[in-house]
């Protein structure tokens, strides 16, 4: 017999005009979960937001922008169709109720259907007959877009979106004969993994819909995902080690985890897309366009020990720049995570040797079952990065740089504790429940500490734990802060269990001791170095309903004041250097010509001027590279396809310097997860100009560390 609530959905389908008796169906522990989770929403997130007619209109569009966010399967008359749940997906929700969230998936899946139907069965005749010149383009991003007035419309959407593809597998040099069965085999696949989808599916794209309306880290767990969650929290994977997302048809590497494989491979980067996935040195690449997350993930994963091999392109403006990465699989250790150290020599202003030492820090670790079991030589971050102090200061090291590039978050414990490594004693951290309580951690006892100067190296990937670190290092005037400004990630979250699946709700919010929160903002640099990161593509700004920035009261604490009274000449010097450095102004070249390849809205289907555009971005790559290798005495490069061969030389030669070394679950719909800096020799440049301007400092106080200032607020 039929419950109520699919005897609803039931009637609705015969409304709109559906009869198919195999159309999916909620199951009842799925509305029970809904109802649940609305509530867990209300009363538990940071932000307390109830779930009224405002949240059910937003709700609603999220969920059909979720299913259609190119606007390639929905007309205009179908998104008024679904407008008659527009205020009611609230109260319907409260009740358990899912007929909205399976009939609108219904018409989505028809649709879906008949059109890879009709496109896998005209594309033989379709590709041939495309004019490669004509003016036509291409748009890249679906929000410029409204929906469709008809199905003629949409045909003419799909013809261009094909004739993209075609002509990027052209430039690609595939052979003529092999384009159209190519695609025919692309679109076939994702026929056939459309009668996959199953009632589970459905709901966990409905109740992220709303989750994420609340902010991109509160998301709903369904209960494949969260065995892929557990997976990755607890590291004991074998994969590469990357995080993943849906990116309309695409898979999107999000981050990279650090020391993992593909972080020491050192190819793949965040934001490049995964087109394709071989097993093995040799074996075929399977085109993974349009796949579901999962299954793209369960190619990805292997053994260890065995290679997989990622056909990418850096980003969708970028389709005909693809390339094969290949990756050895392995377990991501907590060794590999540890603190490490290294030593820099070199020149001040004034021509003098300083000794520089670094601590990179990958990640903040601690090993918590062998501290509950008690073993005093349990592993953890602080206990590492003190005895690293401790060999750098004895192979006199006058200054150090810790080095939090890449670095994720961890341990909030270590974070706190390695604070305490920098200061006598106090706070490090604020934090605020949603119902408005601070408090407070830190280090509670006076104890001694490094009082060397500090240089703390961040960028658009150092998250969470590293912004409590460096705001409080910043906070104090215990050191200086470099680099990009970071994450933004100030949110704490929790899991909660569900009837089916679990709920990560963010609860409360972190604040640094001046009162600032790191949410949204992030730590701003007191000097800043360019980036090759996408501020609005990566970073709490860049997601969805993040939270806001905002402040709270300040907490009374010391200021060391080590380089408030030196920024200004600092800064100069760190001008003076990076307008003549071939590196450094090599890197801000980069950085301005992907600032024009990101500003492409739409591409060119004309061949001729789609190989302009291509050979205009390697003629500026190739000129940014010779005007670095003329700075530094090296011959010219005829092609970049010379580099390679002509990098190995010139580090035989002795004339360019090292570049430093480099668990599958997936962000947003099921679990893997951060990088190097996009550059190898990015990373040396910012590297080396840190411990310069931590040579200056020295220089500029007279051989001898700046005097710390006591004072309270």
């Amino acid at each position: 017999m039929m419950s109520a609530s699919n005897l609803r959905w039931f009637s609705l389908l015969l409304l709109m005009g559906f009869s198919r008796v195999w159309a999916l169906a909620p199951e009842a522990i799925q509305g029970e979960t809904l109802g649940e989770l609305i509530e867990a929403l209300q009363s538990r997130h940071y932000e307390g937001r109830n779930y009224d007619d405002t949240l059910s209109a937003a709700h609603l569009d999220a969920y059909i922008d979720t299913l259609d966010p190119q606007k390639m399967f929905f007309t205009r008359e179908d998104v008024e169709g679904f407008q008659t749940w527009r205020n009611q997906l609230d109260d319907l929700g409260k009740e358990g109720d899912l007929s909205p969230a399976f009939s609108i998936f219904d018409r989505y899946q028809n649709n879906l259907k008949t059109r890879l139907e009709r496109v896998v069965s005209n594309l033989p005749d379709m590709v041939p007959q495309f004019d490669y010149t004509l003016a036509e383009y291409l748009p890249l991003e679906g929000d410029d877009l409204l929906w469709a007035e008809n199905t003629a419309e949409l045909d003419d959407r799909w013809r261009k979106r094909i004739k993209n593809q075609a002509l990027s597998l052209k430039l690609a040099e595939k052979a003529s004969d092999e384009i159209a069965p190519t695609l025919v085999r692309r679109y076939q696949n994702q026929l056939n993994r459309l009668d996959q989808y199953n009632e589970r599916d459905v709901f966990a794209i409905y109740a992220n819909a709303l989750t994420e309306l609340y902010d991109p880290h509160t998301s709903y767990f369904s209960p494949r995902r969260a065995e892929n969650f557990d997976i990755n929290m607890s590291l004991s994977f074998d994969g590469i080690g990357a995080v993943l997302q849906v990116d309309d048809e695409h898979t999107k590497v999000v981050r990279l985890v650090p020391a993992g494989p593909a972080d020491k491979q050192g190819e793949l980067k965040p934001s490049d897309l995964i087109i394709g996935v071989g097993q093995g040195a040799e074996g075929p690449i399977e085109d993974v366009i349009g796949w579901r997350l999962d299954e793209v993930v369960d190619l990805i994963r292997g053994p260890r020990e065995t290679t997989v091999r990622l056909e990418v392109i850096p980003d969708k403006g970028k389709t005909d720049q693809r390339h094969v990465v290949a990756i050895e699989r392995n377990k991501v250790k907590l060794e590999e995570q540890a603190a490490q150290s290294e030593m820099l020599e070199l020149e001040d202003a004034d021509g003098e040797i300083r000794k520089i030492g670094v601590i990179e820090i990958p990640a903040f670790y601690i090993d918590f079952a062998a501290l509950r079991r008690g073993d005093e030589d349990y592993k953890s971050t602080t206990r590492d990065v003190s005895q690293l102090i401790e060999e750098l200061q004895s192979n006199g090291a006058e200054a150090l740089v810790v080095d939090l590039r890449n670095n994720g978050g961890g341990s909030l414990q270590e974070a706190n504790d390695l604070t305490g490594l920098f200061i006598e004693y106090g706070p490090t951290v604020q934090i605020r429940s949603a119902e408005r309580r601070v408090w407070r951690d830190g280090k509670r006892r006076r104890s001694a500490y490094y009082e060397g100067p500090v240089a703390v190296l961040i960028n658009r990937l150092s998250a969470s734990a590293s912004e409590i670190f460096a705001g409080a290092i910043q906070d104090y005037g215990r050191g200086i802060v470099l680099g990009d400004r970071s994450f933004g990630k100030g949110t704490v979250q929790t899991l909660l269990s569900m009837p089916e699946g679990q709920l990560k709700v963010t609860e409360s919010k972190f604040y640094r001791i001046s009162g600032d929160s790191t949410q949204h903002r992030g730590v701003v640099p007191d000097i800043d170095f360019p980036s090759l990161f996408d501020a609005d593509e990566i970073g709490e700004s860049a997601l969805d309903n993040a939270l806001d920035w905002d402040q709270i009261s300040p907490v009374r604490h010391r200021e060391y004041s080590m380089f408030s009274s030196l920024l200004p000449a600092l800064e100069l010097r760190h001008q003076t250097r990076a307008t003549s450095d071939p590196d450094f102004v090599y890197l801000t070249d980069q950085v301005a010509m992907a600032s024009e390849t990101r500003g492409l809205t739409e591409l060119p289907l004309n061949e001729a001027e789609r190989i302009a555009l291509r050979d205009s971005q390697e003629r500026r790559a190739l000129a940014i590279e010779n005007k670095r290798r003329v700075a530094q005495g090296l011959e010219p490069l005829e092609s970049l396809r010379d580099e390679e061969d002509m990098v190995a030389l010139d580090s035989a030669s002795g004339e360019t310097g090292e570049p430093p070394e480099g668990g599958d679950v997936p962000a947003g719909d099921v679990t893997l997860a951060e990088s190097a800096e996009d550059d190898p020799d990015e990373a040396d440049v910012l590297l080396i100009e840190a411990g310069r301007i931590l040579a200056d400092a020295l220089a500029l106080t007279g051989n001898a560390a700046p005097q710390t200032v006591t004072a309270q607020r």
